[in-house]
């Protein structure tokens, strides 16, 4: 699917996953198979302003590339925002949505020869889900592979039972969620934030690639605190979400 090339994608199904946050599934009816790098994103053009570069809005593809011409995002609603409140308020099944894509070079590299730490929060879990299924449907080699996702409360925790099944079938996938609002003595997870979780993981300084999604700050952050491990930039791939 070329870059430059918009087709429309129609909405064929809605599910709440927590309180502020949504998935949406689009079928491109004018293709039999969308094919995409797990990590990679889609653009939607949205009716919610005169200028169409205000009317644009990425979204990571949540699902794994597949002999299917239906993709899924998972779309967090910010209320004082353009785009979110006008697809709550109007987006219904058999909408066709402007879609361009797929876009981006948030891929995993070539050969998987070192583990992976994925660390995300909010729905900068999105490309992670996608490359984790990826992984596990393909069978690729692989050494392990670490998904730290952080949040605030546990009601915020997105796609929680499906990737501790995951963990269960998948020996060299290890799934961490944390919560930065819940008490630790009554939290199952872990509380704080990401950071200290592939600190911990990582403290003996054994080759990794860090693929890092979501809010500025935690990235910023965790560039900062990788670095200060003794790790090199190049193993350091970031997507910025808001």
């Amino acid at each position: 699917m070329a870059d430059e090339l918009w087709m429309d994608a129609e909405i064929i199904k809605i599910e709440d996953e927590t309180p502020t946050t949504r998935r949406f599934w689009f079928r491109l009816n004018e293709l039999e198979s969308f094919r995409f790098s797990p990590g990679q994103f889609v653009s939607l053009e949205l009716p919610i302003h005169e200028k169409k570069s205000k009317r644009i809005r990425s979204y990571s593809i949540a699902s794994a590339p597949g002999n299917t011409n239906v993709f899924e995002l998972v779309i967090v609603l910010v209320e004082d925002g353009m785009a979110t409140p006008y697809m709550w308020s109007n987006f219904k099944l058999g909408d066709k949505i402007p879609c361009r894509g797929p876009l981006g070079h948030f891929t995993l590299p070539d050969h998987l020869d070192r583990d992976l730490c994925l660390v995300c929060t909010g729905t900068g879990i999105a490309p992670f889900r996608s490359m984790v299924h990826y992984i596990h449907q393909n069978q690729i080699p692989c050494k392990n592979v670490y998904l730290i996702f952080g949040c605030r409360t546990r009601m915020d925790i997105l796609y929680r039972d499906e990737l501790m099944q995951l963990a269960a079938e998948m020996p060299s996938f290890h799934y961490y969620y944390v919560c930065s609002r819940e008490d630790p003595q009554s939290f199952e997870g872990h509380t704080g934030y990401v950071h200290s979780v592939y600190e911990q993981l990582f403290s003996d300084k054994r080759p990794v690639h860090f693929y890092l999604c979501g809010w500025r700050n935690m990235l910023n952050e965790a560039r900062t605190r990788i670095q200060a491990m003794g790790y090199d930039k190049s193993s350091i791939h970031v997507e910025i979400y808001g």
